[in-house]
Protein backbone atom coordinates (compact mmCIF):
# COMPACT_ATOMS: atom_id res chain seq x y z
CA UNK A 1 0.00 0.00 0.00
CA UNK A 2 2.81 2.45 0.82
CA UNK A 3 4.25 2.03 -2.67
CA UNK A 4 0.87 3.04 -4.14
CA UNK A 5 0.74 6.09 -1.88
CA UNK A 6 4.27 7.11 -2.83
CA UNK A 7 3.45 6.71 -6.52
CA UNK A 8 0.38 8.92 -6.13
CA UNK A 9 2.31 11.48 -4.13
CA UNK A 10 5.19 11.69 -6.60
CA UNK A 11 2.94 11.84 -9.65
CA UNK A 12 0.03 13.96 -8.47
CA UNK A 13 0.67 15.73 -5.17
CA UNK A 14 4.28 16.92 -4.93
CA UNK A 15 3.88 19.47 -7.71
CA UNK A 16 0.98 21.03 -5.85
CA UNK A 17 -1.50 19.62 -8.34
CA UNK A 18 -4.77 18.33 -7.07
CA UNK A 19 -6.03 14.97 -8.21
CA UNK A 20 -7.32 15.80 -11.67
CA UNK A 21 -8.40 12.32 -12.74
CA UNK A 22 -11.21 10.60 -10.91
CA UNK A 23 -10.62 7.74 -8.53
CA UNK A 24 -11.69 5.18 -11.15
CA UNK A 25 -9.19 6.55 -13.66
CA UNK A 26 -6.44 6.60 -11.04
CA UNK A 27 -7.26 3.02 -10.03
CA UNK A 28 -6.97 1.89 -13.67
CA UNK A 29 -3.63 3.71 -14.02
CA UNK A 30 -2.29 2.18 -10.81
CA UNK A 31 -3.40 -1.33 -11.76
CA UNK A 32 -1.88 -0.76 -15.20
CA UNK A 33 1.38 0.24 -13.48
CA UNK A 34 1.40 -3.16 -11.78
CA UNK A 35 -0.09 -2.45 -8.36
CA UNK A 36 -2.48 -5.14 -7.03
CA UNK A 37 -6.19 -4.22 -6.80
CA UNK A 38 -6.31 -4.73 -3.05
CA UNK A 39 -3.31 -2.44 -2.46
CA UNK A 40 -4.90 0.28 -4.60
CA UNK A 41 -8.15 -0.02 -2.64
CA UNK A 42 -6.28 0.17 0.68
CA UNK A 43 -4.37 3.24 -0.51
CA UNK A 44 -7.60 5.03 -1.46
CA UNK A 45 -9.13 4.24 1.95
CA UNK A 46 -5.93 5.49 3.64
CA UNK A 47 -6.06 8.74 1.64
CA UNK A 48 -9.78 9.25 2.35
CA UNK A 49 -9.08 8.81 6.06
CA UNK A 50 -6.24 11.34 5.78
CA UNK A 51 -8.59 13.86 4.18
CA UNK A 52 -11.13 13.28 6.96
CA UNK A 53 -8.45 13.83 9.61
CA UNK A 54 -7.25 17.04 7.95
CA UNK A 55 -10.82 18.37 7.77
CA UNK A 56 -11.33 17.59 11.46
CA UNK A 57 -8.01 19.27 12.20
CA UNK A 58 -9.20 22.50 10.59
CA UNK A 59 -12.37 22.37 12.71
CA UNK A 60 -10.30 21.81 15.86
CA UNK A 61 -8.02 24.75 15.12
CA UNK A 62 -11.05 27.04 15.11
CA UNK A 63 -12.11 26.18 18.65
CA UNK A 64 -8.97 24.79 20.28
CA UNK A 65 -5.85 26.98 20.48
CA UNK A 66 -2.44 25.55 19.71
CA UNK A 67 -0.44 24.50 22.74
CA UNK A 68 2.65 26.67 23.03
CA UNK A 69 4.56 23.72 24.37
CA UNK A 70 3.51 20.18 24.92
CA UNK A 71 4.96 16.77 25.45
CA UNK A 72 3.61 13.85 23.46
CA UNK A 73 3.57 10.52 25.28
CA UNK A 74 3.36 7.55 22.95
CA UNK A 75 1.40 4.38 23.57
CA UNK A 76 3.29 1.12 23.55
CA UNK A 77 1.99 0.38 20.03
CA UNK A 78 2.95 3.85 18.74
CA UNK A 79 6.44 3.54 20.25
CA UNK A 80 6.91 0.14 18.63
CA UNK A 81 5.78 1.42 15.22
CA UNK A 82 7.53 4.81 15.23
CA UNK A 83 10.66 3.70 17.05
CA UNK A 84 12.98 6.27 18.59
CA UNK A 85 14.19 7.71 15.27
CA UNK A 86 10.61 8.38 14.10
CA UNK A 87 9.71 10.02 17.40
CA UNK A 88 12.85 12.15 17.19
CA UNK A 89 11.96 13.21 13.64
CA UNK A 90 8.50 14.33 14.76
CA UNK A 91 9.98 16.30 17.66
CA UNK A 92 12.43 18.06 15.30
CA UNK A 93 9.68 18.88 12.80
CA UNK A 94 7.43 20.29 15.53
CA UNK A 95 10.31 22.32 16.98
CA UNK A 96 11.17 23.64 13.50
CA UNK A 97 7.56 24.72 13.04
CA UNK A 98 6.86 22.43 10.10
CA UNK A 99 4.32 20.38 12.04
CA UNK A 100 1.86 21.68 14.59
CA UNK A 101 0.30 19.50 17.28
CA UNK A 102 -2.64 18.57 15.05
CA UNK A 103 -0.47 17.67 12.06
CA UNK A 104 1.79 15.59 14.33
CA UNK A 105 -1.26 13.65 15.49
CA UNK A 106 -2.35 13.16 11.88
CA UNK A 107 1.11 11.78 11.05
CA UNK A 108 0.99 9.39 14.00
CA UNK A 109 -2.51 8.24 13.05
CA UNK A 110 -1.57 7.62 9.43
CA UNK A 111 1.67 5.80 10.36
CA UNK A 112 -0.35 3.55 12.63
CA UNK A 113 -2.77 2.90 9.73
CA UNK A 114 -0.03 1.65 7.39
CA UNK A 115 -0.46 -2.05 6.80
CA UNK A 116 3.28 -2.70 6.77
CA UNK A 117 4.54 -4.69 9.75
CA UNK A 118 7.90 -2.92 9.62
CA UNK A 119 7.69 0.86 9.36
CA UNK A 120 11.02 2.60 8.94
CA UNK A 121 12.09 6.25 9.04
CA UNK A 122 11.67 6.70 5.29
CA UNK A 123 8.04 5.54 5.55
CA UNK A 124 7.42 8.07 8.31
CA UNK A 125 8.98 10.83 6.19
CA UNK A 126 6.64 10.00 3.31
CA UNK A 127 3.65 10.10 5.67
CA UNK A 128 4.81 13.51 6.96
CA UNK A 129 4.92 14.82 3.39
CA UNK A 130 1.49 13.39 2.62
CA UNK A 131 0.01 14.99 5.73
CA UNK A 132 1.68 18.32 4.96
CA UNK A 133 0.42 18.20 1.39
CA UNK A 134 -3.12 18.34 2.79
CA UNK A 135 -2.39 21.44 4.86
CA UNK A 136 -3.33 24.93 3.69
CA UNK A 137 -0.36 26.70 2.10
CA UNK A 138 1.57 23.54 1.25
CA UNK A 139 2.32 24.75 -2.27
CA UNK A 140 4.36 27.66 -0.83
CA UNK A 141 6.53 25.37 1.32
CA UNK A 142 6.52 22.19 -0.80
CA UNK A 143 10.18 22.31 -1.85
CA UNK A 144 11.38 23.35 1.59
CA UNK A 145 9.29 20.66 3.29
CA UNK A 146 10.46 17.97 0.90
CA UNK A 147 14.13 18.82 1.46
CA UNK A 148 13.70 19.09 5.20
CA UNK A 149 11.85 15.83 5.58
CA UNK A 150 13.60 13.79 2.90
CA UNK A 151 17.12 14.81 3.83
CA UNK A 152 16.38 15.09 7.57
CA UNK A 153 17.73 18.62 7.60
CA UNK A 154 16.58 21.58 9.58
CA UNK A 155 17.02 24.51 7.18
CA UNK A 156 17.88 27.92 8.49
CA UNK A 157 15.39 30.60 7.57
CA UNK A 158 16.86 34.06 7.03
Amino acid sequence: MLEVLIYLFENYIIDGDSFEPGQDELAKELIGAGFPDEEVDKAFVWLEDLLDICEQEQDQIEWQPQALSSVRHYTREESARLKLDGQSLLIRLVNAGLLDQFAREAVIDRVMALDSADVNLDHIKWVVLMVLSNQPGFSEIAEWAEVMVADDLVPVMH
